[in-house]
C-alpha cells in the first residue's frame, strides 16, 4: 500500500499573506512540482539511502534546489550513485518511504472538480510521478526516465533532461492546449528548477520553499499546508473536495 508512513505535516507557526488581482483569480490550470511539494521527501536522497548515500546525495540535492548547482549536472552525478538498484528497490522506496504532502489530495481534487486541468511536472523520475499522479489524482504527469537493463538501473538518466527551462515550457503548452493565458495558471513549487515555471504563471507559490526562491518568487506559502492554495484562489472552505 502506497503512503503508509505518517506524512510530514509543516507546522503552522505563522500566517500566510497572498496579494493579488481580483481578476482571474481561480485558476482553471494547475501545474505543480513534485519532490517537497506534492509528497514530503525527496525521492532520490530516499533512493541514495538503500545504498547508504544518504547524506551524501541529499546535500547534493539540497545545493542543486538552491540554484547553487548546474540542475542537469547535479541529475547525472546523484543519478550515476544508484547504479545497480533494482526495480523492486524503486517500488519498496514508493511503498515505504514516500508520503503525500498535507492538502495534496484536497487541493488537487477541488480544482478538478471545479473545471481545471491537473499537470504534475518533476526533476525527478516517472516511476514516482506516475504513482504519486495516481494517487492524488493528476491528469497528466511528466518527469525524467531512468535507464534500466536486466532490471537493474544503469546510473544514467535518458536525455533530454527535464529543467527549469523545460517546466516553463510545459507550462506554456498546456495552457496553449486548454486555450488558456498563462494569467489562469496556479504554479507550485520549492527549487530553483520550479522558479521560471513560478515566475511565468498567473499565480506561482513557492511552497516552503528553498532561500533562493522565496526571495524571487512573488508569493510564498511557508506557514500552511497545499490547501492554503484554495484560500489564494478564493474558493470557501465548504467547497472543498476532501
Amino acid at each position: 500500500m502506497f503512503f503508509d508512513q505518517k506524512p510530514e505535516i509543516p507546522v503552522m507557526d505563522g500566517i500566510d499573506m497572498v496579494l493579488q488581482p481580483f481578476a482571474n483569480r481561480e485558476k482553471k490550470l494547475l501545474i505543480s512540482d513534485m519532490d517537497s511539494t506534492m509528497i514530503s521527501q525527496e525521492c532520490i536522497d530516499e533512493l541514495a539511502d538503500v545504498v547508504g548515500l544518504k547524506e551524501h546525495v541529499a546535500a547534493i540535492t539540497e545545493r542543486a534546489m538552491n540554484g547553487e548547482l548546474d540542475f542537469k549536472s547535479a541529475l547525472r552525478e546523484r543519478v550515476m550513485l544508484l547504479k545497480g538498484l533494482k526495480t523492486a528497490d524503486l517500488e519498496r522506496v514508493m511503498n515505504k518511504r514516500i508520503t503525500l504532502m498535507p492538502g495534496a489530495q484536497t487541493l488537487v481534487r477541488t480544482m478538478k472538480a471545479r473545471g481545471a486541468y491537473t499537470v504534475l511536472v518533476s526533476g525527478g523520475f516517472t516511476f514516482f510521478t506516475s504513482r504519486v499522479a495516481n494517487a492524488i489524482g493528476f491528469d497528466v504527469d511528466v518527469g525524467n526516465r531512468l535507464e534500466m537493463q536486466n532490471d537493474s538501473l544503469t546510473g544514467t538518466v535518458k536525455e533530454p533532461i527535464l529543467d527549469k527551462d523545460t517546466k516553463r515550457e510545459l507550462l506554456r503548452h498546456y495552457c496553449a492546449a486548454k486555450d488558456l493565458p498563462l494569467e489562469d495558471a496556479l504554479a507550485v513549487g520549492d527549487g530553483a528548477n520550479d522558479l521560471p515555471m513560478l515566475l511565468a504563471a498567473g499565480t506561482g507559490i513557492a511552497y516552503h520553499a528553498k532561500p533562493s526562491v522565496q526571495a524571487e518568487a512573488k508569493a510564498r506559502i511557508n506557514h500552511n499546508d497545499l490547501s492554503a492554495l484554495l484560500f489564494v484562489q478564493g474558493i470557501p472552505r465548504r467547497e472543498w473536495q476532501e
